[in-house]
């Protein structure tokens, strides 16, 4: 089968090559895939309940790497569990996304109905399960003041929307006013470059920046309040002043979104399926093109997700 495999010598250090089929264990479908999605975490690496996962540089060559992917169920799991074949689904797991076939487990994927678009789907498990489980962690978010850093990006977008639907006044920061031109048809309460104008005594904030902009964030909080670091885009360290943090009780969490995304992602399906999330997709092409699509998107030239049909 072809996939997107890893070659030092070659731009983003993909190409196009045959590898060897996945052969699906028990507890797997074997999906035929349509659509991928790109994470900044594919090509820099990450962590989720599986450990840490190296970047693009850091994988041998012929490895095939990719989180997320949208797809039709080919084989349905020996065991009888999950959707039969011929079901449309969109999928997550460590690696194999970037393939033509993928072998994945029925707990790592949700059905999508026939009128949602795969491409669309594709773009939901690592940005969409992040912004939502993040989410979560804030409790109850209505009439909340709920402040969203590098709200820009695919899982800044994800997480304005699911605030601003669970009634939350969601402040989204950006790094320049072109980037936030089109957050408030989003959700947003309000749009802000930096923390220009944000009011002390926020419930809660999904950090996706890190950096100093972390530690101004914390002396943002409300009592009770707490910070989830989801990212750390700006590459800088946090430095906290002397007794920044003591005091009354506020946190700063770190998160992980795990594993075990089939019920979530059916929550984000159902929503997309009734209109009432938008995946932002930024950039759509075919993954002949993906070096262009990984310079594009680690650039930051286009809003939200970077999509790819498997041709």
């Amino acid at each position: 089968m072809l996939a997107l495999v890893v070659d030092h010598d070659v731009p983003a250090e993909l190409r196009l090559g045959e590898t060897a089929e996945p052969v699906p264990a028990s507890d797997e479908v074997l999906v035929e895939v349509r659509a991928i999605s790109l994470n900044h975490g594919e090509q820099r690496g990450a962590i989720f309940n599986y450990g840490e996962l190296r970047g693009v540089a850091d994988q041998p060559a012929g490895y095939v790497p990719g989180w997320d992917a949208a797809g039709v169920v080919r084989t349905a799991a020996a065991d009888g569990s999950g959707p039969p074949a011929g079901s449309r689904v969109v999928t997550f797991g460590p690696s194999g996304a970037w393939a033509q076939l993928r072998a994945v487990p029925v707990a790592e994927l949700a059905v999508v109905p026939d009128g949602v678009d795969l491409g669309a789907a594709s773009a939901l498990p690592v940005a969409g399960v992040t912004a939502l489980r993040a989410l979560r962690r804030l409790g109850f978010v209505t009439g909340q003041r709920v402040l969203v850093t590098g709200a820009s990006g695919g899982v800044g977008r994800f997480a304005v929307q699911l605030g601003a639907a669970a009634g939350a006044h969601v402040i989204a920061s950006v790094g320049s006013a072109a980037r936030g031109e089109d957050l408030a048809e989003l959700g947003a309460a309000e749009v802000v470059v930096g923390l220009e104008g944000v009011e002390p005594g926020l419930h809660g904030v999904l950090d996706n920046v890190g950096g100093p902009q972390l530690a101004q964030v914390f002396g943002l909080l409300a009592v009770g309040g707490s910070v989830q670091s989801i990212g750390a885009t700006s590459g800088e360290p946090t430095v906290f002043e002397p007794y920044a943090t003591v005091g009354e009780l506020r946190s700063l969490q770190s998160f992980m979104m795990g594993g075990g995304l089939a019920g979530d992602l059916a929550v984000l399906v159902g929503m997309l399926a009734e209109g009432c999330l938008d995946p932002q997709i930024g950039l759509r092409g075919d993954w002949k093109d993906v070096a262009s699509a990984v310079e594009t998107l680690f650039a930051r030239r286009i809003p939200g997700k970077a999509v790819l049909d498997v041709s």
